[in-house]
């Protein structure tokens, strides 16, 4: 048996099980799975820095907020997501935050360990990797989007509704949608996926074996700011159906399960087991 990680395992299982008592073989590395928390010694933005990765500024404090910014916080019911609100000054971010605590959205603890996020202006892209020890290649799968509630509804609202709406927005996600990338940035997204497999296989050792994925925007500059890893299997089932990419490499659909199990099987035939699973 293989056991393959998702999100959900790694918040609901908790990280120090994954690594010293779960005793089914995973695939993939195990160890850099805590590296997705951004409160963890070399998580996801020690690791993009060091892969020299453009990310955006982290603010300390809300008294540093000099410039539009996204603040990231664990919701109080649903610990799995994070109640993201805008923010434009400090005095912004104490109104907002007052706002989301009364209403029980977010807790006054919670928003104590909350990242503040220099916004990015750009438009927003998950690339989608896969690196398989077994060739030494990064492979790219695809791109997509997400379709997040119900800040996709007040957007679709003429601007005048949207200043009159009273509600707490709030970035849920509930899916994604399939998205290409102009042929002359291609070589810039392979880049930073080569850079990025390349820093973890020095940092967390044997690497960050198959799939991942690094979500973040094209600025107008063209250049790409990386502001989130998922260091384990992405939530983007769309890439199957909608990326050419894939389908220019492998001659057909690809998902990322397929992707997976392809890698098993190869390395289960060759008889390189060991080099996929921790």
């Amino acid at each position: 048996m293989v056991f393959v990680a998702n999100r959900s395992f790694s918040t609901y299982i908790g990280y120090d099980s994954i690594e010293d008592d779960f005793l089914v073989p995973i695939f993939g590395n195990r160890a850099i799975l805590r590296s997705e928390e951004r409160d963890a010694p070399r998580n996801q933005t020690y690791l993009l820095q060091k892969a020299g990765i453009e990310t955006p500024r982290i603010f300390k404090s809300p008294e540093e907020i000099d410039r539009p910014v996204i603040v990231k916080v664990p919701e109080a019911k649903r610990r799995i997501e994070r109640a993201f609100f805008y923010a434009s000054s400090s005095e912004d971010y104490r109104r907002k935050a007052e706002m989301r605590i009364m209403k029980g959205i977010v807790s006054e603890t919670d928003l104590g360990r909350a990242t503040i996020e220099e916004f990015v202006m750009g438009a927003k892209f998950n690339f989608n990797y896969f690196w398989s020890p077994l060739s030494g290649e990064v492979e790219f799968l695809g791109v997509d989007r997400r379709i997040q509630t119900d800040l996709d509804g007040i957007l679709s609202l003429p601007a005048r509704d949207q200043l009159e709406f009273e509600s707490v927005v709030q970035n849920i996600e509930v899916g994604h949608e399939g998205a290409t990338v102009r042929e002359s940035l291609l070589e810039r997204v392979y880049d930073i996926g080569e850079k990025f497999a390349e820093t973890c296989r020095r940092e967390y050792p044997p690497g960050i074996i198959g799939p991942f994925a690094l979500q973040g925007a094209i600025k107008k500059d063209l250049e790409i700011c990386i502001f989130d890893v998922s260091p384990r299997v992405p939530g983007s089932p769309i890439i199957s159906t909608t990326s050419p990419y894939s389908r220019w490499y492998y001659g057909e659909q690809m998902t990322t399960g397929r992707r997976i199990a392809l890698e098993i099987n190869e390395a289960s035939r060759t008889d390189r087991l060991s080099e996929v699973v921790t």
